[in-house]
């Protein structure tokens, strides 16, 4: 078991005022790997007051070379990917070959692409008699979460710190290791002293004072919608800017001309990757009812054959344990709400999966007849947990896909790329998959209605961290 006693905080690692500590979970295991200090206001405190003293001098440099500093952790985050992997496998749950490949593959190239963007983004144009210029907000507060929990954080102060803005970090403190180490890497980088600042504890506590605090200018939370419409109020008091990154409870709209067996099966790959514990996870598949016996077949067929649970060091593993003892009693309690409201089990069930006792394993598990009105139809399930829903007419569909209050992401299958396109612009969510196309790292991310405010990566996600101010000439 390792300890981290100590947070980082005006470029020193620093012990905290705060005098307890947090425990931290192997997923497989339920055994304690590690500790962290349980942070207190004065941390937070004493971060911001780094934040704001740092601010002037970075948010001065030039672009050029914030960028060098990008590269550096990019760099640093290239050599010590083994080791994220291994760690955020642990963590999370994921198993190790996708967690190098997507839980430490996404972060390096959200840095790396900050670097990239500073080198072509204009932060100056001309607009008649004014010249419009792009400015750094000031100090912005980081609140991520644990389900990719390196790629939440490089979302955040990649582009924080390529706009120019200084950064105090609450990571999770379900999955907080893998914070540590990106700060060792920081620190290494030779980031000037309270540009980067990293406080751990638990959102009651730091992710309020980090909220609420008069000297934080942004603060860009992801989370539960819930948690995420507490951010909003707190931070109301000052008036500051706030990006959401909240829920999720896509629809993958199954048109009857699509081809089932290849959007069927890469629907159920969508909900259970990561154990389904992805905010744009498409855990609603809806289907031409009178093709619901061929889905069911096919998503049963998919489900046994790829994803059977077992440990993340397994390999070609897709799915391993949920993050926490927490979270699989959640989950089970949703698949038992299901059976309860008369849904249709297709495949697992609420119990344990046999053999796998120890850990937070649940068991990857299939509806079908689900109604809208549902709760495994409308909640945020966060597992592995699919609904697939039966619809009649093709507005239908629609009406359905937007019948949630969420709209974070979505997807539309048909034999007709065009009328794919056609139904994909209708449905209410941020980004929304055609025909299985690829998630895009650098197309802005985030949600319509309850999923949130503000968009995530490429440019989009660089101008979330800017202000704009028009000099009059």
């Amino acid at each position: 078991m390792r300890a981290f006693e100590k947070i980082y905080i005006n470029g020193q690692w620093v012990a905290s005022t705060g005098t307890g500590t947090l425990s931290v979970t192997d997923s497989a295991t339920a055994e304690v790997i590690a500790t962290i200090p349980d942070g207190s206001t004065a941390d937070v405190d004493a971060a911001v007051a780094a934040a704001k003293a740092a601010f002037p001098a970075w948010s001065g440099l030039p672009k050029e070379a914030r960028a060098e500093y990008l590269n550096k952790i990019h760099a640093g985050l290239e050599a010590r990917s083994d080791e994220l992997a291994d760690i955020i496998a642990k963590e999370v749950g994921m198993p190790l070959w996708l967690s190098g490949m997507i839980q430490v593959g996404l972060p390096k190239g959200n840095f790396k692409g900050a670097a990239d963007l500073l080198g072509t983004y204009q932060f100056e144009e001309q607009v008649g008699n004014s010249l419009v210029v792009r400015e750094a907000i000031g100090v912005v507060g980081c609140i991520t979460p644990w389900n990719y929990p390196l790629h939440q954080i490089a979302l955040k102060v990649a582009p924080a710190l390529a706009a120019g803005n200084t950064v105090v970090l609450k990571p999770s403190e379900v999955a907080p290791i893998n914070a540590f180490i990106l700060t060792e890497i920081i620190h290494d980088a030779g980031l000037p002293a309270g540009v980067f600042n990293l406080v751990t504890g638990v959102g009651p506590v730091v992710g309020e004072a980090i909220a609420v605090h008069p000297d934080v200018d942004m603060v860009s939370f992801t989370g539960s919608t819930r948690a995420g419409k507490r951010v909003a109020e707190v931070a109301s008091q000052t008036v500051k800017r706030v990006a959401l990154e909240l829920g999720g409870k896509s629809a993958n709209v199954i048109l009857d001309d699509a081809d089932f067996t290849k959007a069927v099966s890469d629907g159920v790959g969508k909900c259970f990757l990561n154990s389904g514990q992805t905010c744009t996870a498409l855990t609603r598949m809806l289907v031409p009812r009178g093709r619901l016996a061929e889905v069911e077949a096919i998503a049963a067929g998919t489900a046994q054959a790829a994803f059977q649970p077992g440990n993340p060091y397994d390999a070609g593993r897709f799915i391993g344990p949920l993050v926490s003892a927490a979270q699989q009693d959640r989950v089970r309690g949703f698949i038992q709400k299901g059976i309860d409201e008369g849904a249709k089990l297709v495949v697992g069930g609420a119990e344990v999966p046999e053999g796998l006792e120890q850990g937070y394993y649940v068991q990857p598990t299939i509806f079908s007849d689900v109604t809208r009105d549902m709760t495994i139809a409308q909640e945020e399930i966060f597992g592995p947990v699919l609904s697939i829903i039966p619809y009649d007419t093709e507005e239908e569909a629609i009406e359905i896909a937007n019948d949630t209050i969420y709209g974070l992401a979505g997807g539309v299958w048909s034999g007709d790329a065009d009328h794919a396109k056609a139904v994909a612009r209708r449905i209410r969510a941020g980004q929304v998959e055609v025909n299985g196309g690829a998630f895009n790292p650098a197309a802005p991310f985030g949600g319509y209605k309850q999923s949130g405010l503000g968009r995530e990566a490429g440019t989009f996600g660089l101008e979330e961290f800017l202000e704009v101010k028009a000099l009059q000439l």
